[in-house]
């Protein structure tokens, strides 16, 4: 008796400190909010840091980075093209490259911009200047590749085409801010043109999401000047809500909060809580709350809040892209900063088994503790260059990104 229950114990002790573990297949994450469901990470911080598992030369760009079934894949400026990247997760070892565009150059900084995204069987990347390419995921070979822009007679944005694509039920979702549309959607096996919808609004920096709102599921698409719904099958336009932005910098992806809609941006703009009420067969916007200009409570510049129980944390930039950036906790129902990090700098974050993973724009890999009773900063360390990209968490490792090189840490708990 006393060994069957001695083997129980074991059994349940071996379950509970078992690491739950995801891919992170596309722009932020499996439901693009920046929240990963993977539990059994570090609890304390390394007295040298989180161990370094590998590293390996990669490329120019602000692509992020994408893990799924082994395979980790972005983009990268090298040799006078635009590449997708495959390489081991586990090893850093090069699997395949493929050219997709010839080089991008812009003056905020040169190479792709979106994160590829991963499907089961295909990869699909949006390079700088709009040429969309859907990729085999085994071999690398090019499937189909459309020159978006082109196509539909429009203009680069200014600091260059960001849409991260999003795959919803077979077709691939970007936004391109054209005279002839605003969003559009193409077939995934075939390249087809799908649907197109609106015109004339520019394409700002930010990825489409699609949410359920209200039950009902539509592509969310925030522009450059305004924030939209989307239904996924035809392209018809469910609600708009007017968010002018100096500069068209829309920039963070429109999150979820508790069936309600949560947009932020920065330039001294703000943040706003949205209800969408069902109207018909479209929807109706009003304002939960919203903190707008100079005393806003939450200013995202390139980087998308986390929400974790019930608090926004994220990246709060003072004045227009200005170079102080504090660092918030907010009530998400009320809008009310609960806490700030005054001067913390920019960077970029996710949140994963609460605690939130951040990369500065100075190289560091830095480790808070998700909670509304202050800041609290576990460890930090210099891993890599200068980056915007934010890092990315699957079994138990994370990824971070420079203009030089890949590399990969595990942050498991010992």
């Amino acid at each position: 008796m006393l060994r069957c229950f001695l083997a129980l114990v074991a059994i349940s002790c071996f379950v509970q400190s078992e690491t739950r573990a995801a891919d992170w297949p596309q722009h932020l994450g499996p439901n693009r909010n920046g929240l990963s469901a993977e539990t059994g990470l570090l609890k304390s911080w390394p007295t040298a840091g989180p161990k370094e598992v590998w590293r390996v030369a990669g490329g120019v760009g602000m692509s992020g980075l994408a893990i799924s079934g082994g395979k980790l894949v972005t983009m990268i400026q090298k040799s006078g093209k635009q590449w997708v990247a495959a390489y081991d997760a586990k090893t850093g070892k090069a699997i395949w490259e493929t050219a997709v565009a010839p080089t991008y150059r812009n003056s905020m900084g040169p190479g792709p911009r979106a994160t590829p995204t991963v499907t089961q069987d295909a990869i699909f990347a949006f390079s700088g200047e709009g040429i969309l390419t859907a990729i085999k995921k085994q071999d690398g070979e090019i499937l189909w590749s459309q020159n978006v822009i082109k196509k539909f007679g429009g203009k680069v944005a200014d600091y260059g085409m960001a849409s991260s694509p999003l795959v919803v039920d077979g077709k691939v979702i970007v936004t391109v801010g054209t005279r002839q549309a605003t969003v559009v959607a193409y077939e995934t096996k075939t390249g087809k043109l799908a649907w197109q919808s609106g015109r004339g609004a520019s394409a700002g920096y930010s990825s489409p999401t699609v949410l359920t709102i209200s039950g009902r599921k539509q592509v969310v698409v925030f522009n450059g000047v305004a924030c939209l719904g989307v239904e996924p099958k035809t392209g018809t336009t469910l609600w708009k809500y007017p968010y002018k932005t100096d500069y068209d910098c829309n920039i963070a992806t429109p999150l979820e909060v508790d069936g309600k809609l949560f947009l932020s941006a920065a330039e001294n703009h703000g943040s706003v809580l949205l209800d969408l009420k069902p109207d018909g067969d479209r929807f109706t916007v009003s304002e939960v709350w919203k903190s707008f200009g100079s005393s806003s409570s939450m200013r995202n510049e390139w980087q998308t809040s986390m929400l974790v129980g019930g608090y926004l944390y994220g990246f709060d930039n003072v004045g227009s892209a200005g170079p102080v950036t504090h660092f918030n906790c907010v009530n998400a129902k009320t809008g009310e900063r609960v806490w700030q990090k005054l001067r913390f700098g920019k960077g970029n974050g996710i949140a994963a088994d609460g605690k939130i993973f951040i990369s500065t724009r100075k190289g560091e890999l830095v480790v808070l503790q998700a909670t509304p009773k202050g800041f609290s900063e576990l460890g930090r360390k210099t891993v890599i260059e200068t980056t915007r990209q934010a890092p990315a968490i699957s079994n138990g490792l994370l990824y971070l990104r420079d203009d030089a090189e890949i590399v990969c840490f595990d942050v498991r708990a010992n």
